[in-house]
């Protein structure tokens, strides 16, 4: 008997390990992988849910005919001797004197830019936003962001059309055109080349500044005034090798101006005088 209770001993000594292992708490398990992921998740479903938002907007209005429509309602008509002339445009019509420079001060001008958009679509709009105004002139500074593709792909010639087909709707109306000279870009603070090759820009202005000398239109050249030796836009004339800041509005409105006088006659007018 005593050597049995002995064995026994003996065997749940040899055990105990075993049993205060299956008496420890479990290790605790990593997390599971979505805890860290779902931060991340979220930010991109709120990337989604803006970028899904704009678009739908763009569908519901693609010509943005919107952004105006009320400032237009409110906008008297011109008197007589009133020389208005609107700025049709994109984001660096759109920031003249709204983020950097100042819009003619005293001038009867009228901005009508709109960031992003490409020809067809100022050509949607063109109506509204420049015919109805009742302009004497309308100066058109396009065609960036049908070069970068925008609202898609675009040849130069169709980019060439939809600038045709503004002027014409311009001269039809009796309103004086000005056809601007795309602005260079540069790479020096962000790359801006690859989407807009400075080629494209080059035969597209050289295109404007041929259809300005055979169709009575005025030819605003802004590219020669704002390129440095490396045929790029100067540092100093931009915020992000694209759109201008203070110091490029201030090289572009004298620019802008004298082909106002010119187109109007104003300059020949004020020296009768």
């Amino acid at each position: 008997m005593k050597v049995a209770v002995i064995g026994f001993v003996a065997v749940l000594l040899s055990a105990g390990p075993v049993l205060r292992g299956q008496t420890q708490p479990p290790p605790t398990p990593a997390p599971p992988a979505q805890a860290t992921e779902a931060p991340a998740a979220a930010e991109n479903v709120t990337s989604l849910e803006a970028h899904l938002a704009k678009q739908k907007k763009t569908l519901n209005d693609w010509a943005n005919l919107s952004r105006y429509r009320e400032a237009n309602a409110g906008l008297e008509a011109p008197a007589a001797s009133e020389d208005r002339v609107v700025f049709m445009g994109d984001s660096i019509t759109d920031g003249w004197g709204r983020t950097h420079g100042k819009f003619f001060p005293g001038k009867p001008y009228v901005n009508r830019g709109i960031s992003g958009q490409t020809t067809p679509q100022m050509l949607v709009r063109f109506r509204p936003d420049v015919i109805n105004l009742k302009p004497k002139a309308v100066v058109i500074l396009a065609r960036t962001n049908d070069l970068s593709g925008n609202t898609g792909p675009e040849t130069l010639e169709e980019i060439e059309g939809n600038l045709e087909s503004m002027a014409q709707l311009a001269e039809v109306n009796g309103i004086k055109v000005i056809l601007a000279s795309l602005t260079p870009v540069c790479d020096y603070i962000k790359p801006q080349t690859g989407r807009r090759p400075p080629q494209q820009i080059v035969a597209l202005n050289e295109w404007i500044q041929s259809y300005c000398g055979a169709h009575n239109c005025t030819y605003l050249d802004y590219y020669s005034a704002m390129l440095d030796d490396n045929k790029m836009l100067k540092k100093e004339l931009t915020f992000d090798g694209l759109h201008p800041n203070d110091a490029g509005y201030e090289v572009m409105g004298p620019l802008a101006s004298a082909a106002i006088d010119k187109a109007l006659g104003t300059t020949a007018s004020a020296a009768k005088q």
